[in-house]
């Protein structure tokens, strides 16, 4: 199982790393013998320039194109990002607009973010969950923000672990959805998990 962690940090040393360090650690407890899970961190920061210039030029750099490509073929994926003006920040939106946009068809997400104020904490539904729907990633149920005060708080490690679980239940080595290809939903959280592109299959007529 290929785990992949997207951090979109800037300090060092970064809450917003931790974060995504602390939801890697609780799915990698979690994954099963027969599928360990090996973990890559895409740290943004150090991709800010190539970033850049891939928007304007069209054209990855070599250390841009490895993150690319570790992100489209991960098994599953945790993605965090600091709160800017109640959003993501542009650091991360841009990463994802220079990402193919079938990379993350299918992909199992789990979404986080951290910010000074818990008052920002539906940015998780307002902003990330549309953003990975419209990449037709499946997002699962249970996304995790941390608050300055939640660091130490009782709350946190409880909601890390129930994602955690949520992720390892759904991605493809672990027999989740591997069983929805076939067309059997998959509960996660207590919902039926179907990839998007079953569902779409669903919604065609049949030929004649």
């Amino acid at each position: 199982m290929k785990l992949v962690v997207v951090s979109a940090g800037l300090s060092v040393p970064s809450s917003t790393r931790l974060l995504g360090d602390r939801l890697a650690a609780a799915v990698v407890g979690r994954a099963p013998a027969a599928a360990p899970a090996e973990v890559e961190v895409v740290e943004l920061r150090d991709l800010a320039v190539e970033i850049a210039h891939n928007l304007t030029t069209g054209f990855p750099g070599p250390l841009l194109g490895a993150a690319l490509d570790a992100v489209a073929s991960a098994d599953g994926l945790i993605v965090v990002t600091p709160v800017f003006s109640a959003s993501y920040s542009g650091l991360f939106k841009s990463f994802f607009d220079v990402l193919d946009r079938d990379a993350l068809s299918g992909t199992p997400v789990l979404i986080a973010a951290t910010g000074g104020s818990a008052r920002h904490s539906l940015v998780l539904e307002h902003a990330l969950r549309p953003l990975f729907a419209y990449l037709r990633a499946v997002v699962v149920p249970t996304g995790v923000y941390a608050a300055s005060e939640d660091w130490g708080a009782e709350g946190l490690a409880e909601r890390i672990e129930r994602a955690a679980g949520e992720l390892v239940a759904t991605v493809r080595p672990a027999g989740g959805l591997a069983a929805a290809g076939r067309g059997e939903p998959v509960r996660v959280g207590g919902l039926d998990v179907v990839p998007f592109a079953e569902q779409l299959a669903a919604l065609r007529p049949e030929s004649a």
